[in-house]
């Protein structure tokens, strides 16, 4: 007997777009919800969206990228200094390296050393702290109805994450890096900050873009609308699915979804509130969650304007959404995002460059630290 069997339409190189884990695990969440909001909760069906509701005259999308140019090190005042430190043994001559201890702890040769938890404790003088040196890049794509999506703005920015209070700014013959303190320093709380000033990048971009062009559009913004929930007419857009917010029959509603069609609306609550519907987008696939996307909304918006949101919304979506041929992560992924994305990473610049920059900047004097504000 032949076992029936469906592929998920992602490329395998990416996360699933539905984990495993959250399709076994449907009532595993700690999320408040409300599901009686647009139909009471025992009467979820498929929403197909009001034909007399048109799509925005004006989409615009917001996203970014990111990426760790280096790993290094910081030094306090009276620490061995970058150049001497340079001589330790490393790691293909990329950077100083930590030796592993019995306990899962780094030691570095001067006392230095990282909890478990990936926090680096100092010894002696305050010992070298990990950094990254990234790049990131945000940009905005405006939409028209039956005119070519077409990129309106663009902005860069390098920054240097430290939890070290002496961290100062980088200057190299590639671009600048500015200082920017992190809460702790293990890895995960280095990259956290980065995607946090990335978040804030494409915010100030798109408040700043609207101020100029005026005029009424709706901002979909890639990701949870968490910390933009400010942003009039915004709307949250969740490509994967790592948790299963629905108890089991409302998320069996997810899986009747036709192309086209959303959930009805419901509010949810976790560390924060909004409203979410999700979306099935037009996929090759028969898996449950194939082409399914989250959309996102103020908590504070009345239930008559979250409707006509969510159904302009979903006339809106499937039009752009991405083609398996040109990229892994379709349908979810829009064809203005995929185009977004290719901009704002060769707008990144070569990474061989801004790291060979950066090695060679490492070796130059410089001036005593001065902590960060």
């Amino acid at each position: 007997m032949t076992t029936a069997f469906t592929v998920d339409p992602w490329d395998p190189s990416y996360t699933a777009a539905r984990t495993a884990e959250a399709l076994a695990e449907l009532d595993a969440t700690s999320a408040q919800l409300d599901l009686d909001g647009e139909l009471p909760a025992a009467e979820w069906r498929p929403v197909t969206p009001d034909p007399g509701t048109a799509p925005p005259d004006v989409l615009l999308i917001a996203d970014g990228v990111r990426r760790i140019d280096a790993r290094l090190w910081t030094y306090a005042p009276g620490d061995a200094d970058p150049a001497q430190a340079a001589t330790a043994p490393s790691n293909g001559g990329s950077a100083p390296t930590a030796a592993m201890s019995g306990n899962g702890a780094f030691a570095s040769g001067n006392g230095a050393f990282a909890s478990g938890n990936g926090d680096f404790l100092a010894g002696g003088g305050g010992g070298p702290m990990p950094g990254i040196a990234a790049s990131c890049a945000a940009g905005i794509v405006r939409c028209v109805p039956g005119v070519a999506a077409e990129p309106v703005a663009v902005e860069v920015s390098r920054s240097l994450f430290s939890a070290s209070p002496y961290a100062t700014d980088i200057v190299t013959t590639a671009g600048g890096y500015r200082a920017r303190r992190a809460a702790r320093s293990g890895m995960d709380d280095l990259v956290l900050a980065l995607q946090s000033h990335l978040a804030q990048l494409e915010v100030d971009l798109a408040i700043r873009h609207r101020a100029e062009a005026g005029g009424d559009d709706l901002l979909l913004v890639d990701g949870p609308l968490r910390g933009r929930t400010h942003l009039p007419r915004t709307v949250g857009y969740i490509k994967t699915h790592h948790t299963a917010y629905l108890p089991a029959p409302q998320a069996a509603t997810v899986s009747r979804l036709r192309p086209g069609t959303r959930t009805p609306i419901f509010l949810m609550g976790t560390s924060w509130r909004r409203h979410a519907w999700y979306v099935r987008l037009p996929a090759p696939s028969g898996t449950p969650w194939a082409g399914v996307v989250r959309c996102e909304a103020s908590a504070d918006l009345g239930l008559d304007a979250l409707i006509q949101l969510a159904d302009s919304l979903t006339h809106a979506l499937p039009p752009l959404a991405g083609v398996d041929y040109k990229d892994p992560r379709a349908p979810q992924n829009l064809v203005p995002i995929g185009g977004l994305e290719r901009l704002l990473r060769h707008r990144l610049g070569d990474a061989r460059l801004l790291y060979r920059a950066l090695r060679a900047a490492s070796r130059e004097e410089r001036p005593a630290p001065v902590p960060v504000r």
